[in-house]
């Protein structure tokens, strides 16, 4: 019988462990497929949010400046506007600041991403040790029940079948002398 007739006999429990491990093996495949999908998802929301937020931060940007500049002319033209231009300021540094915080919170996000994509990077690195680590095992243990296992079978069941073939020719019956056989025989010839 062939060590592939032998790997591939539902009966034979090492056929039920790599059934096991190859299932294994396809749960962490799938695993790090996800994994990299929510990376790659992750990245592409944090590409999309900055590129939206860009344009507002700029246009904020020129808000700002035109307030400023706002402000000092109403200066210019009338003290009763002086009021006003104060609230304006206020508004404008105001606004500044909010564009400032949001600046922030946009490194912050962009920093908190790389961490996320280092991080599931390392993870898929871990997975991808694990499997060649569960690869080397398998392949220890499949050596050692061969060697230990079917290879002490093997020569048993040859000491087995020469034992009962010579069982087979100790109690055989006793074969008929030779004359005795071809006596009957002689006499007729046709």
């Amino acid at each position: 019988m062939s060590l592939l007739a032998l790997q591939m006999n539902p009966n034979d429990p090492m056929f039920w462990v790599m059934v096991v491990i190859a299932l294994s093996f396809i749960i962490m495949a799938m695993a790090m497929v996800a994994i990299a999908v929510f990376v790659s998802r992750a990245v592409k929301s944090m590409n999309r949010l900055e590129r939206k937020l860009e344009p507002l931060i700029e246009r904020a940007t020129v808000i700002s400046e035109q307030g400023r500049q706002i402000a000092v002319q109403g200066k210019l033209i009338a003290e009763q506007f002086n009021a006003v231009s104060g609230h304006l300021s206020t508004a404008t540094m105001n606004l500044s600041e909010s564009l400032a915080i949001i600046k922030d919170e946009v490194g912050e996000l962009k920093e908190m991403v790389s961490e996320t994509v280092h991080d599931a990077r390392d993870k898929v690195e871990l997975v991808s040790q694990t499997i060649d680590r569960t690869h080397d095992q398998v392949v220890t243990t499949t050596d050692f029940i061969q060697r230990k296992v079917i290879e002490p079978a093997r020569e048993l069941a040859a000491i087995m079948a020469g034992f009962r073939r010579g069982l087979e020719v100790l109690v055989a019956p006793m074969p008929k002398p030779i004359n005795q056989t071809y006596g009957e025989d002689e006499m007729f010839i046709g």
